[in-house]
């Protein structure tokens, strides 16, 4: 977990190997809290959002 805002519920995410940073929606989060912290290890899947790609199904 590269940033997350808890007062915003969103955040980003750079992909192992990568270096562009992917959005986080704190709904797609799959945990009862819904929140993550800087430099926190998660599994996500990457997709295709509206205009650009969005990381859903957030698992920490």
């Amino acid at each position: 977990m590269q940033y997350f805002n808890r007062d915003g519920g969103y955040g980003f995410v750079v992909p192992y190997g990568g270096q562009d940073a992917v959005y986080v929606d704190g709904a797609d989060i799959e945990d009862e809290r819904q929140v993550l912290s800087e430099g926190q290890q998660v599994t996500f899947t990457l997709e295709l959002g509206e205009r650009r790609f969005e990381a859903r199904r957030v698992r920490p």
